[in-house]
């Protein structure tokens, strides 16, 4: 075999690989022979067929396989003993002429081909005592518990229907349709929708104006959805919802003890509190990783500068941009609402997608150095969490889909290698904790660059982790907005 470099510039590379006739001949007599005592062929008998027959009947078959080996054997080979890593897999060119084809499966030629691919940079890792963050810890008060445990008993409490009107604290039973502009929008519908009044749960204004309202009741309800609202096709827009009161119903007695635990499946209020305790915790433990983990990657970022590989710059941008546009979609925008132009949010993504290659280059370095790995439990606990994403009701198919696919597993392999290559190198670095407010931990850091991926951005909905290559610091959810609740 012989093996010829015909391109090398940049982190681009292209070989050349010619395995002589005479060498294809040797492994297909080899194939031949090793086929001569298992095949059966009527007149002959086991092992007696002749090879020179074998051949007219399989040649080209078997002929065909050695390509496929030599093609599979050589590309990990070859770019091995060059000492290279491939970024992706390398596109092999064959000739696309039939009769030279038809020559190399009757062993008459040259078999020639060549391997055209990217490498991955040589990466240097520097030392990390120069790398300091900040942990901002937020010790969560007893006050938090308690109000968190009010609203859990706010929502197991019990209503009974009321005779007369609506008052503030009650609950209503509504249908209602909104319009804008005198024409219904997707989302602005619903049918026996419990509300209680002053609960907030609505946009602003709609509550209000259900109160004295009876059962039985037609409204006509006006608001004006608020600026910022969560489906920006709708935000600052006026509009009018046609209400019908099926029922109201005052509350019962709000309970907060071992029975009302009970009535949730736990055995005592002190359980209930140790669970809520441990989910507020674990919610602003995730804010502080994530902030953590940005400021890590800022200046992991800052320390290595290289040409990332085209070619996995090119499939990052692409699930960006893709995601860019169905946000754009779903919200009803264009480039132009969120001031900026395609032109403008393209550079910016590409810039994006490219910090998200350099930095995933130097953490599997990093990782692989360090002898990081992901064990089978860990891909499998994965797994799970990624099906719990999944309706009940689809979990099971998307259980099988990963367990069937190994190209899908390992995207999940993937963020868990990349978490515990982070808890390395925590435990690598100058690490101060620093006790905030829960204000302080939950604003966004908005002098950096990294806390918005783009400003300007074409679809702020955009994945954020993959986009800038440091995950955002997930905002504590507010309660949402029903009366539009599915037009995002």
């Amino acid at each position: 075999m012989q093996v010829t470099e015909t391109l090398n510039s940049g982190l681009k590379r292209e070989i050349k690989i010619t395995v002589p006739a005479g060498d294809m001949e040797a492994k297909l007599m080899a194939r031949l022979s090793d086929a001569r005592s298992k095949v059966r062929i009527n007149g002959f008998r086991p092992g007696k067929v002749p090879v020179q027959h074998l051949r007219k009947v399989y040649g080209k078959s078997f002929m065909a396989e050695v390509v496929n080996e030599i093609l599979n054997d050589s590309t990990r080979s070859i770019i091995t003993g060059r000492g290279e890593k491939a970024a992706m897999q390398p596109e092999v060119i064959m000739t696309e002429d039939e009769k030279e084809a038809e020559k190399i499966l009757a062993g008459g030629a040259d078999f020639e081909f060549r391997l055209n691919y990217e490498i991955i940079p040589p990466i240097e890792i520097k030392d990390f005592s120069d790398i300091k963050v900040t942990r901002q810890v937020f010790d969560v008060p007893d006050t938090e518990i308690d109000e968190q445990v009010q609203r859990v008993a706010e929502s197991a409490r019990t209503y009974e229907p009321k005779a007369g009107k609506a008052a503030e604290g009650d609950r209503v039973t509504i249908d209602y349709v909104g319009k804008i502009d005198g024409e219904a929008f997707n989302g602005g519908a619903g049918t026996d929708q419990p509300l209680v009044l002053g609960s907030k749960e609505f946009i602003p204004g709609f509550e209000d104006q259900l109160i004295g309202s009876e059962a039985g009741d037609e409204k006509q309800v006006t608001v004006t959805f608020p600026e910022n609202y969560q489906a920006a096709h709708l935000a600052g827009k006026e509009a009018t919802f046609d209400v019908t009161v099926k029922e109201v119903s005052k509350p019962g007695a709000l309970e907060i003890n071992d029975e009302m635990a009970k009535t949730l499946g736990l055995e005592s209020l002190e359980r209930l509190r140790e669970v809520v305790r441990t989910q507020i915790e674990n919610q602003f433990g995730s804010m502080t990783r994530q902030k953590v983990k940005r400021q890590l990657l800022d200046q992991l970022d800052a320390a290595y500068s290289f040409e990332a590989p085209s070619k996995l710059v090119e499939a990052e941008f692409n699930n960006i941009w893709n995601q860019v546009n169905r946000d754009l979609e779903a919200a009803g925008r264009t480039f132009a609402d969120e001031e900026t132009t395609e032109e403008e949010a393209r550079a910016e993504y590409m810039r994006l997608a490219e910090r998200r290659v350099r930095l995933g280059l130097v953490l599997a370095e990093i990782g692989e150095k360090a002898g990081v790995t992901v064990s089978d439990e860990e891909l499998q606990r994965g797994l799970f969490e990624q099906v719990r994403r999944y309706p009940a009701n689809q979990q099971q198919e998307a259980f099988e889909f990963y367990r069937s696919n190994p190209e899908a597993l390992n995207t999940l392999r993937a963020p868990i290698f990349e978490e515990k290559v982070v808890d390395h190198l925590l435990g690598q670095i100058s690490v101060t904790d620093v006790k905030v407010s829960k204000e302080e931990l939950m604003a966004d850091d908005e002098d950096t660059e990294t806390a918005k991926p783009a400003k300007k951005a074409a679809a702020k909905k955009a994945d954020a982790k993959k986009a800038d290559g440091a995950e955002e610091p997930k905002k504590k959810a507010a309660p949402k907005k029903k009366a539009a609740k599915d037009a995002e």
